[in-house]
Order: C-alpha cells, then sequence, then structure tokens
C-alpha cells in the first residue's frame, strides 16, 4: 500500500466501500469492510489522505482517522456527484469520492468536534419537542372544533385549556374530556421537555467563550449562538464574512451570461437552520429599532424607508452573518459604536 495516495470511502451504516487512487489517479485498492474491520486496518495503514462525503457518522470516522494520523477530508454530497460516472453503485461512489478529493479546487467541510455534535443533537431534539407540542395544539383545536368550540392560537390559551372551555358554558361528552386530558397532559410533557433543552443550551454557551461574545450582538441569544457553535466548526474556514453569509444562503443568487449579470433572490444554499435564525435575529432587531437597532445607524434607517420589509430582514441577516463571523475569528466582543470588534 505504499502507493496510496488518496483512500476514498463510502459510508454505510454496516459496510463501507473503498478505494484507493495512487498520484496518477489511477485505481490500486478496492475492498468492502464492515466497521470494526475498516477501523482495524485504518489503524494499520500508513498515513494517507481518507476521503469521504459529509454525511451522517463522517465527522466521527473523521476524529477517528485523525486519531490514527491520517488527513481527512469532508466532501460535500453535491461536489462528489458530478465525478459518479455511469451507473450507480457503492464502489462507484467512493471512485467518485477519491477522485473529487484529488481536485485542488474541491471545497471540503471542517470536522466538527463532539462537543459541537452534542449542542447539534440538543438543538435538533428540542426543534422535535417543538414541533411534536405543536401538532398537539393543532390536534386540540381541531378536535374541539368538530364539537363546536373555536380555541384561540397560542400557548396562554393552551396552558389554561380546561379553564377556557368551562368559561365557554357548552357541555362537551365526558369520554372527549378525558381524551383532551390526556392531550393537555402530552402537550405539558413536550413543554417541559423543550424547556429543559433550553437550559441545556444555556449552560453549555455561556460555559463557551465564543458562545459568550456571540451573544453580545444584537438579536443573538442562546439558540443561535448555541447553533453557531454546533454548525460552524471553524470561522478560519471562510475568507470573510461574506463567505459565511454564502455558505448559509443569505446572499442573491447569480445567473449570469454573456456578460450581463443578473442577480436573483437570496440562494437559500447551505445550512438552513442558521439562516432561518439569523433571519429571526434581524426580524428582533426590527422590532425594536429605536433600541436594539440603533447600532446599526442610518444605515438601517435609510434601508427600512427605502426598501420592502423582506429585503430589510435578509440584508440585515446578512450583516448579523458577518458580524458574528468577526467575532468569532477575532475573538472580541462585539462594538457597537463601530459594528466591529473591540
Amino acid at each position: 500500500m505504499d502507493n496510496l495516495h488518496i483512500l476514498g470511502i463510502d459510508l454505510g451504516r454496516r459496510t463501507f466501500h473503498c478505494i484507493g487512487h495512487d498520484q496518477h489517479g489511477h485505481e490500486v485498492f478496492r475492498k468492502k469492510f464492515n466497521r470494526a474491520q475498516l477501523l482495524l486496518w485504518l489503524s494499520n495503514l500508513p498515513h494517507t489522505t481518507v476521503a469521504f462525503e459529509s454525511c451522517g457518522g463522517a465527522h466521527w470516522l473523521a476524529r477517528k482517522c485523525e486519531s490514527y494520523g491520517h488527513e481527512a477530508k469532508l466532501i460535500p454530497p453535491q461536489y462528489v456527484k458530478p465525478y459518479v460516472k455511469s451507473n450507480k453503485n457503492d464502489f462507484i461512489d467512493a471512485a467518485a469520492i477519491a477522485e473529487a478529493a484529488s481536485r485542488p479546487s474541491m471545497r471540503f467541510a471542517a470536522v466538527k468536534s463532539e462537543n459541537a455534535q452534542v449542542i447539534s443533537t440538543i438543538n435538533r431534539a428540542r426543534e422535535a419537542y417543538i414541533k411534536e407540542r405543536t401538532a398537539t395544539m393543532l390536534r386540540i383545536g381541531g378536535i374541539l372544533v368538530e364539537f363546536g368550540l373555536s380555541l384561540p392560537k397560542g400557548h396562554s390559551t393552551m396552558k389554561k385549556l380546561f379553564q377556557w372551555i368551562a368559561e365557554q358554558n357548552q357541555s362537551l361528552p365526558q369520554a372527549l374530556v378525558l381524551e383532551l386530558k390526556e392531550l393537555h397532559e402530552h402537550y405539558l410533557y413536550l413543554t417541559e421537555h423543550v424547556q429543559k433543552q433550553e437550559q441545556k443550551l444555556i449552560k453549555m454557551t455561556s460555559d463557551n467563550e465564543i458562545g459568550e461574545l456571540l451573544m453580545t450582538i444584537p438579536g443573538v441569544a442562546h439558540i443561535t449562538a448555541s447553533s453557531c457553535l454546533a454548525e460552524i466548526a471553524s470561522p478560519g474556514n471562510f475568507k470573510c464574512g461574506r463567505d459565511m453569509a454564502a455558505w448559509i444562503g443569505l446572499v442573491p443568487r447569480q445567473y449570469s451570461t454573456g456578460g450581463k449579470t443578473t442577480l436573483l433572490g437570496i440562494s437559500k444554499r447551505g445550512n438552513k437552520r442558521l439562516r432561518t435564525l439569523f433571519i429571526h435575529c434581524a426580524r428582533a432587531v426590527l422590532s425594536k429599532p429605536e433600541t436594539t437597532g440603533k447600532c446599526f445607524g442610518p444605515w438601517l434607517t435609510n434601508l427600512r424607508a427605502s426598501k420592502p420589509f423582506n429585503v430589510v430582514v435578509v440584508a440585515l441577516a446578512n450583516k448579523l452573518v458577518r458580524i458574528a463571523w468577526a467575532v468569532m475569528n477575532s475573538h472580541r466582543a462585539f462594538n457597537a459604536n463601530n459594528l466591529a470588534c473591540q
């Protein structure tokens, strides 16, 4: 295996298909492993470059490869697809990964730490509880409509569900009341778990230096800060704040030809979770322009006066992402005097 230069691995739950290329791009190795066999083989393999798609289990395997002395490269799946030749199977995918990793202009994803993945797990669990809680609320509202009651939206009414029902002076079947009671208990159970997840995120963000610095940015609280810690392995992977905004999908999509530049709406590429959170941060700032938005000065005022609200929201979200990159890259808190890091 002395001539092995790049090893491409197609990841699976139980099986891993490997293709090895030499420095000239010729195939010199082809084999299928299970998980235990792969780890044992990698631990005895001389130092090489190991490449695979950035997907489920990739960051764990990348950390394992680095612990064995290899250089791990994670490639976004959309950058591998152009190198898939003819029909698709696992070995063809592995060969495409090895070929893509050899390109000098290829873009790679950074390897996440265990702590970043834990934060991401807590965030995903919180989002799942919120979705299930919303579904429970809609279920309760739909049931009541069937019996002539229109339940107002919001948690304030839902928390006092049976008090609200009593105030309607309308009798409901006892069996229905029992069903509503079980659904309401499930709603309270989910609310409690959402709060527990938020407390975990608050603690993990407060214990992290970068997390505390991110929360000095207007509109950014522990949910957004923790998501930045989880999703952005290293701000050094981006040359500037605009690159990070482009990765999140908050820059115009371009469709230019014949020397004519055409800019469309935002690209919506990259990390959907961070894009959503920064949009919410921008809306929070715009909801209090005289206090939270004051630090943006005439730029925000003039933009709000001349552009539609949603355009202003996206522009401000883009600026917040750039500020977040500067804060993470310089390890300095946000300075409202010059919109830079102090």
